[in-house]
């Protein structure tokens, strides 16, 4: 499971209530299928901004669920994504070696109303939109995030 996945089920969590310690995170996230070390788990929390307060770790105060993922969606783009080409109402998304699937995930957690679905192989991402009118305004939001 990739990062991006695991780092936003960690937000679940700590949202849900807080979490006391780190091996408290660390087993509620092997439970569910995350097996991860401390050292991920502590770089995690470092990435996500986790405050620990003296009930446990939570996410900082004045954020919301939602705006977690924006920046993540916006470094995602910005360093991996490298070509974007429109077909009818399909994009296709050229990326590094081996980052397609996480950015697809990305896109996928944003769920932005103009996507379908996306299917994501090592370096490409087919972008499905319901129409053209959809994947013009995709493309322009793809290109104003590499921007």
């Amino acid at each position: 499971m990739s990062k991006l996945a695991r780092q936003n089920r960690i937000l679940d969590l700590v949202q849900e209530e807080p979490l006391a310690s780190q091996d408290e995170l660390r087993l509620r996230l092997s439970r569910i299928g995350f097996k991860v070390t401390q050292a991920t788990l502590s770089r995690d929390i470092h990435d996500l901004g986790l405050v620990k307060t003296p009930e446990g770790y939570m996410a900082p105060p004045g954020e919301a669920a939602p705006d977690a993922g924006a920046p993540r969606i916006n470094r995602l783009v910005r360093e991996f994504v490298v070509q974007i080409r429109g077909a009818q109402n399909l994009l296709v998304l050229k990326t590094t070696p081996g980052s397609a699937q996480p950015v697809a995930a990305g896109i996928d957690a944003e769920e932005w109303p103009e996507i379908v679905g996306t299917v994501a192989g090592d370096d490409t991402i087919l972008v499905i939109c319901p129409d053209r009118k959809a994947a013009r305004k995709l493309t322009a939001r793809v290109q104003e995030l590499l921007a």
